[in-house]
């Protein structure tokens, strides 16, 4: 473990450095006296550990501990820095796996720092940002086609806990591997083993080259898990700054905010709904208004956030997924029936949407996405009320029909994704009716053998991609027969 010292930017001492007192200590809290400046995020030099000021009082200050506390007392000497929280960064921070403080939990040693980035940061304004207008492809076909995110977007991925939302986020970085974006993944009060996990995948699939891990797991102190999501975004600034696209994952803020409540709590600030603090809202507005896209007289680098959070029985209306949901560009609503239904990715096209839409797609996917989600949400309005018809007309037949094929098409496996010209010849093929009269559980097996035949047709050419497709459909049907 390298020592704290090493990686926040420490002052020197001189004859204006401010001396106060701990007088109390305890559960990763400590209140100091006699540092009548110090102010928020300050960090303070405890002699073995360093604190970071979170509560402002006429007579007192409130800290939380960035190391052990066991060996602070009432007494040690408390020297204000008069610097923020810093992290250090650098190009071979890449493929590391990280904690908060920046020291490295991956025992591949230390990494080259080229840059200390301030911890909390005010977010561009309107004048230094550009609309979103770039896609960034998740590769999952699902979401790419109804659900766009662009480079620059803040997309929520809510739903409860075990319906695929770490898995949308871990596919989405693995598919950024040969684009260029950068992706950082911050696990908040995660398993270890689940963030081991991650990190096996993300090394067997060749992405985590790119990927920085910031991990502050379920074990770790309370004041690591407020930071993490912080540090992560400070990350990738740096690199945003620097004119790269950036992709970061908060995997959970609802963790995230259990932690600020614990925090809070700890520091005797009152408690409103929930318990938690009034400025709560403010904690995931002041993190995620950071990710944008800038201007190119700002060197035109993008920041795009995946942030998470967990449910309790799918209640969208609670505190924090309203709170989250109201910052966000639209969000990926996973549903625990589909999920258990076997759809996967197990998105709910009425609650899920994209604000950025079209404008973060393509002109051929644009073009004939639209009717896939029209069809989608006809079928999914139209088989509730089948289910207490006795008889249904043919053309409300058909719509069941073509709906129950777009399911099916939507159906992806984890960790298997779809290049873009995939994505565009699938939903083009759906929307031309070729799988109408194929059945169900035979339609995957035929779509792989037109997409085989099609590779080399350009997504332009649609009457030569229907011909071919049309004859190996002709010669499937004879194959199905005998």
């Amino acid at each position: 473990m390298i020592d704290l010292s090493t990686k926040i930017k420490r002052v020197k001492l001189n004859s204006n450095e401010k001396i106060g007192q701990v007088q109390s200590a305890g559960d990763g809290i400590v209140w100091i006296s006699g540092l009548p400046d110090a102010m928020f995020g300050e960090v303070i030099n405890l002699g073995s550990s360093y604190a970071l000021v979170m509560n402002l009082e006429e007579d007192k200050i409130g800290a939380v501990v960035l190391g052990d506390y066991n060996e602070i007392s009432a007494g040690d000497m408390a020297i204000g820095s008069g610097e923020t929280f810093k992290v250090g960064v650098g190009k071979s921070i890449l493929g590391r796996v990280i904690n908060p403080l920046g020291n490295p939990m991956d025992e591949k040693g230390d990494y080259e720092i080229d840059e200390f980035m301030e911890v909390e940061r005010v977010a561009p304004g309107i004048v230094d940002r550009q609309p979103v207008k770039t896609p960034l492809l998740t590769g999952i076909l699902a979401i790419d086609a109804m659900i766009p995110i662009g480079r620059g977007q803040r997309q929520l991925i809510i739903g409860d806990r075990g319906t695929g939302k770490s898995t949308i986020a871990i596919d989405t970085i693995i598919n950024q591997k040969d684009t260029g974006v950068i992706s950082i993944y911050v696990a908040i009060g995660q398993k270890l083993s689940k963030i081991a996990t991650v990190l096996e995948k993300l090394e067997e699939t060749s992405a985590l080259k790119n990927t920085v891990i910031v991990a502050a797991s379920a074990s770790s102190p309370s004041a690591l898990r407020y930071l993490a999501p912080y540090v992560g975004t400070a990350i990738g600034e740096y690199f945003m700054q620097k004119g790269n696209d950036v992709l970061i994952v908060y995997d959970d803020l609802t963790k995230h905010a259990w932690a600020y409540r614990e925090l809070s709590l700890l520091l005797r600030r009152p408690s409103g709904r929930e318990a938690y603090p009034g400025d709560v809202f403010y904690l995931h507005s002041r993190l995620l208004e950071r990710s944008c896209r800038l201007s190119d007289k700002n060197g035109g680098g993008s920041m795009t956030a995946l942030p998470i959070i967990e449910t309790q029985a799918g209640d969208v209306s609670a505190y924090i997924p309203t709170n989250v949901i109201s910052i966000t560009d639209g969000q990926i609503y996973l549903e625990p029936d589909l999920f258990f239904a076997g759809v996967r990715p197990a998105m709910n096209v009425g609650l899920s949407v994209s604000r950025v839409g079209g404008a973060a797609q393509t002109k051929e996917m644009k073009k004939v996405a639209g009717k896939l989600r029209l069809d989608l949400a006809q079928y999914y309005e139209l088989a509730t009320f089948a289910q207490f018809a006795s008889e249904t007309d043919v053309l409300t037949q058909q719509k069941i029909e073509r709906g129950k094929r777009v399911v099916e098409i939507l159906k992806q496996p984890q960790h298997k994704l779809i290049p873009l010209e995939e994505q565009i010849k699938t939903i083009f093929l759906v929307n031309s009716g070729i799988f109408d009269d194929i059945p169900i559980n035979q339609i995957n097996e035929l779509r792989e053998d037109i997409l085989k035949e099609i590779k080399k047709i350009p997504v332009s050419d649609e009457e030569k991609i229907l011909e071919v497709a049309n004859k190996i459909k002709k010669v499937y049907g004879k194959q199905e027969a005998n």
